[in-house]
């Protein structure tokens, strides 16, 4: 795995755990590299947080990697195989627990007091992000740690050998490795 690279590749996934800052990763290298942003949750969700069926994801996200350039940040399992098939490198949000969780509670708080609207209507509240079973702060609970092994293992696979795999271990590596990237 690359830490560093000067060419940032054309067709980019950015992948981490809940909270990591993917999304705002995303949005950056889209602008700075003047290429097509790909939400993957704006295209699994539905209203009331119904997510999409596994069909129409896939659909939605073939649709939408039609380009040649782009960047796309999720970690879906169900549509995995058509993002890393297409794309030439993965960014690896690998940032450690306490600074994810800080970040995630910041960002849960301030969209739910917001109400900020998120995808097709849907808004983090604080019942739904702090008091419940599909809290997103449990979930980060839950896979942390199991998306660095899970990652770092994926990475390995032989089908995905004609990755660039970027394994970022704490914002300033990403931001040094972004203001580097060229087209």
């Amino acid at each position: 795995m690359q830490e560093s690279c000067q060419h940032c590749g054309q067709k980019i996934a950015i992948v981490g755990t809940t909270g990591s800052g993917k999304t705002t990763l995303a949005r950056k290298v889209a602008q700075h590299l003047q290429i097509l942003h790909i939400e993957l949750d704006a295209l699994h969700w539905e209203q009331n947080w119904t997510p999409a069926a596994d069909e129409v994801f896939r659909e939605r996200v073939t649709q939408a990697l039609s380009g040649d350039r782009w960047v796309v940040d999720g970690n879906y399992s169900q549509v995995r195989d058509i993002i890393w098939s297409q794309a030439d490198t993965i960014l690896f949000l690998d940032y450690n627990f306490w600074l994810v969780m800080g970040r995630l509670l910041r960002r849960t708080w301030r969209r739910s007091w917001q109400k900020e609207e998120l995808w097709n209507g849907n808004r983090e509240d604080f019942k739904l992000s702090f008091f419940s079973q599909d809290s997103i702060i449990l979930w980060m609970l839950r896979t942390h740690h199991q998306n660095r092994k899970k990652y770092l293992l994926l990475f390995q696979q032989p089908k995905y050998s004609h990755l660039s795999v970027i394994q970022f271990k704490s914002p300033q590596m990403t931001d040094e490795w972004l203001r580097n990237c060229k087209h």
